[in-house]
């Protein structure tokens, strides 16, 4: 799914988009994501999936209805596509270049927008500093 048009959504941004707290994101990042929903190329990564049953298990984020139900309407939006966990990405992620954290999701996330060549949107300021580094296509929400 190899796209520079494609837009590939931070855990965080998914979940404040489908919530409609899209007051969060700047109107630009609004009209980017639509247009890319649009064009079928908005991404989540599968590992953002993870994240959000474990911020659900853990009661850091809370549902009107069971997690997995959530997650199947939330991947079911309009153009949204699911990005899978390929070995490419998966060796990626353990070997980025130049100097980035150790969460590995946010390893994974990174791997998936820089092997898709999708720009990734977030609020993260560690990736969005590595963006600035040259590593990753990112924008700020």
């Amino acid at each position: 799914m190899r796209s520079a048009d494609a837009v590939l959504l931070d855990t965080h941004a998914w979940v404040w988009f489908r919530f409609g707290e899209s007051a969060a994101f700047r109107d630009s990042t609004v009209e980017a994501i639509e247009a890319a929903a649009a064009r079928s190329a908005l991404h989540v990564s599968v590992i953002s999936v993870w994240e959000v049953a474990m911020l659900a298990a853990k009661r850091r984020l809370q549902f009107d209805l069971p997690v997995a139900d959530w997650v199947q309407g939330a991947l079911g939006a309009p153009g949204l596509i699911l990005a899978e966990l390929t070995p490419e990405i998966a060796v990626q992620a353990c070997s980025l270049p130049g100097e980035f954290h150790d969460d590995p999701a946010d390893r994974i996330i990174v791997a998936t927008a820089r092997s898709t060549g999708a720009t990734l949107y977030t609020k993260d300021r560690s990736i969005l500093a590595y963006a600035r580094r040259g590593h990753l296509k990112a924008a700020a929400l």
